[in-house]
């Protein structure tokens, strides 16, 4: 019953078995080998287009390198109030950005209120040298809070961007379990609704340890191979990220475990939503699931090996739970059974 975070699960075997076959025999470093081309190519095809592709470690890398390639002196980037670049990276993004400014848009369901961000960019006119200048925009999909931006909402995002010429980044740590709750193609959740730049996320979905900065304009890119090397990030054995995103393509595996995930938090939603003794905190599409819960519930279903994260009461929803109850994240994964799902289920009504 592990639901803390998918970043809880191994790796799925055909990645961990691919692994192991590139271990052996030797090929040229730090991308320049027949495997690091053949995956660029790959990305090239699944998204329909040319593409510029980096394989970094993690996420925050991800992230951080993508808004750090757009930023200019006094630059801010504007992402949602809870996202992860403001809340969860340390400072990450304005540490590799040169001391670049967060600026937090709300919005509802975790997503970026058009009206809200238009706003906040009109605070900085491009002539007011004091406040800083407009850069970019990222948006997190799917979302810190499982909700999933439709493609129309995306596009929104995109031309609120266009008009100040900002290029509009997506956190995609859940790429591909947003994809399939969409059931769209990577290509029209992406570029064509006007995404400039993905931080493509492999770790959560069955990766070991892969991700990938996607310029969707190659000369966008230009500067990304210094940015990379600066920051530490070029792997002199990165055919073995490679690899790992080899075996996730293939066949279509990336998306097959984003449906198993998903599936496993609908059997969720599906149970707390029956359940007399708990209720689902909000709709979520993706696969995370927050849950109020009795805290008696909850500790009882830690005793009997659940794993979970309380969770902060979110400040738009003070009354959300009462004292004697509590807000708790469910996270599924490829890795994640009916079994440990009706196990979890049983815990909180005993």
């Amino acid at each position: 019953m592990f639901f803390a975070s998918d970043n809880w699960a191994g790796a799925h075997r055909s990645i961990a078995e691919r692994l192991l076959t590139e271990s052996s025999g030797f090929a040229p470093a730090y991308g320049a080998g027949d495997l690091d081309k053949k995956v660029e190519a790959r990305f090239s095809e699944i998204f329909e287009r040319e593409v510029s592709v980096f394989f970094v470690a993690t996420g925050t890398a991800a992230n951080s390198l993508s808004l750090a390639s757009v930023q200019r002196p006094g630059g801010i980037t504007f992402c949602h109030a809870e996202s992860h670049v403001i809340e969860d990276e340390c400072g990450a993004p304005e540490f590799f950005s040169g001391s670049a400014r967060l600026v937090a848009v709300d919005g509802e369901a975790g997503k970026i209120d058009p009206a809200k961000l238009s706003a906040r960019i009109a605070n900085f006119p491009e002539d007011a040298l004091r406040h800083g200048r407009a850069s970019a925009v990222t948006i997190t999909q799917a979302t810190e809070i499982g909700t999933v931006y439709s493609l129309p909402e995306i596009g929104e995002i995109a031309a609120i961007s266009r008009k100040r010429n900002l290029p509009l980044h997506m956190d995609g740590a859940r790429f591909a379990n947003a994809l399939v709750a969409l059931g769209a193609t990577p290509a029209e959740m992406t570029w064509k609704r006007g995404v400039d730049m993905l931080s493509f996320g492999g770790t959560k979905n069955g990766c070991w340890c892969a991700e990938a900065i996607v310029f969707f304009n190659p000369d966008q890119a230009k500067e990304m191979p210094f940015i990379r090397k600066r920051a530490a990030q070029l792997f002199s054995k990165s055919r073995f990220i490679a690899a790992q995103f080899d075996a996730y393509f293939e066949n279509g595996l990336w998306l097959d475990l984003a449906r198993h995930s998903n599936g496993m938090a609908d059997r969720l939603r599906a149970g707390i939503g029956a359940s007399s003794a708990a209720r689902l905190a909000w709709p979520t599409a993706s696969n995370e699931v927050f849950a109020i819960v009795s805290k008696s519930a909850a500790k009882t279903a830690e005793e009997r090996g659940a794993k979970f994260y309380e969770w902060p009461i979110p400040a738009a929803m003070p009354e959300l739970a009462s004292k004697s109850e509590a807000l708790i994240r469910l996270v599924t994964s490829f890795a994640t059974t009916e079994a440990d799902v009706d196990s979890f289920l049983k815990c909180l009504s005993a």
